[in-house]
């Protein structure tokens, strides 16, 4: 099998697992959620031995086991509420979305005798309105928009391999 069908087939997996995903975004809300509870328990416990195990100053050491402490407490909090972490999570991409939007238009209105000001007003103005869509809906939105921010992805990486396999063909041949 050529490469370029492989990332052709690894790209309609991906697609495939998208529509999946789209199918059904409270569920993949969920599993995002415990996902990175899980990634959040395994850190923590790395930190804490890492803080153990150092050799810099006592402070540096409980700095960083407080820290390994904190991140299992909240990995522990995520796998074992999944719905409370998925609203933990929608409201900390509220916050980025909003304060990286607001920093959008302020860069634009700095740059506004420049080529890139309507693009900087463009990004600036969809994120402010992205996340006053998610601040009016927030609970519809706490128990989808991880998994349609998932199932967007998929599709995403899915278009893109099936156009690399697509373009490794056609230079091949």
């Amino acid at each position: 099998m050529s490469d370029s069908v492989k990332w052709m087939l690894l790209g309609a997996l991906s697609l495939f697992f998208s529509i999946l995903v789209l199918g059904n975004t409270v569920i993949a809300t969920m599993a995002v959620t415990t996902l990175t509870g899980a990634m959040l328990m395994v850190s923590g416990v790395f930190q804490v031995i890492g803080g153990f195990s150092s050799t810099e100053s006592t402070g540096s050491k409980i700095f960083g086991i407080l820290m390994g402490l904190l991140m299992g407490f909240l990995g522990t909090n995520f796998l074992f509420n999944p719905l409370q972490g998925a609203i933990s999570l929608t409201m900390l991409i509220l916050i980025l979305l909003i304060s990286s939007g607001i920093v959008r238009l302020v860069f634009a209105w700095k740059m506004r005798s420049t080529v890139y000001f309507w693009p900087m007003i463009l990004s600036g103005a969809i994120s402010v309105l992205l996340a006053g869509y998610i601040w009016t809906n927030f609970a519809a939105a706490s128990l989808t928009f991880l998994g349609i921010m998932l199932g967007i992805e998929l599709m995403m990486n899915g278009f893109s391999l099936i156009v690399i396999g697509l373009s490794s063909r056609s230079q091949r041949d």
